[in-house]
């Protein structure tokens, strides 16, 4: 389990390091069509017939996100009002995913169903696992106590691998917004499809951390059952 999180730890850093050593450099590449992040989300919701979606600006870094319940897209402050490659990539990015849920996207739907399932598995469903690994050998409770804590687990880690088709979608679909409306250069595409491949890696490795856990837990279960 060490060695898992260490690995994943690893691998995660020299990700999140990478991101934002991109952004950092495709932030300095100014767009020649001179919009900023919240005049790119505009257009791109406009463009596609999409009202009622409010763009505004929240405080971080990389923490842009569409909240589906609220129906607002949330850009970073260094995104909502720059004008270059990396902000537009975002906006758009963010974009995308009003498209999916204003077209019913599935994998979209899906997802924002196991959320509740979530945020209780984030909570509870490892303490349902070792607490069963402790009540195994002395009551029958400990097999369904664990059991129960790895399937809950295992919704999570479903939740992590379902979020890979839905943000490589909302990247493609920002991708070809942005060329389709001729709102980048070549140089500044680019630079925009570098920036969205290194932010979906960041949700690559947190899926590989998730089933690389799951496996742990299922091994340690299976192992206890042979004892």
């Amino acid at each position: 389990m060490l060695l898992i999180f260490i690995a994943v730890s690893i691998l995660s850093a020299w990700v999140s390091n990478t991101l934002k050593s991109k952004f950092k450099t495709y932030s300095a590449l100014p767009l020649q069509n001179g919009l900023s992040g919240k005049e790119i989300a505009e257009q791109m919701l406009l463009d596609h017939g999409i009202r009622g979606v409010r763009v505004q600006s929240v405080p971080g870094q990389l923490t842009d996100h569409y909240n589906p319940v609220k129906k607002t897209i949330n850009l970073s402050e260094q995104v909502y009002h720059k004008r270059n490659a990396a902000a537009a990539a975002v906006a758009a990015h963010e974009c995308g995913h009003a498209v999916q849920h204003a077209q019913s996207y599935q994998w979209l739907q899906l997802r924002t169903a196991l959320v509740p399932v979530v945020q209780f598995a984030s909570q509870f469903s490892v303490f349902f696992i070792l607490g069963g690994l402790g009540l195994w050998q002395i009551s029958p409770l400990g097999f369904n106590l664990g059991l129960l804590g790895i399937g809950i687990f295992g919704l999570g880690a479903l939740f992590s691998l379902v979020t890979l088709p839905v943000e490589f979608d909302a990247s493609q679909r920002a991708l070809q917004w942005l060329q389709r409306k001729n709102m980048v250069t070549q140089q500044e595409k680019a630079a925009a499809q570098d920036a969205l491949k290194w932010a979906a890696m960041t949700y690559v490795v947190a899926a590989l951390g998730a089933l690389a856990t799951l496996l742990y837990f299922v091994s340690r279960f299976l192992g206890s059952n042979r004892d």
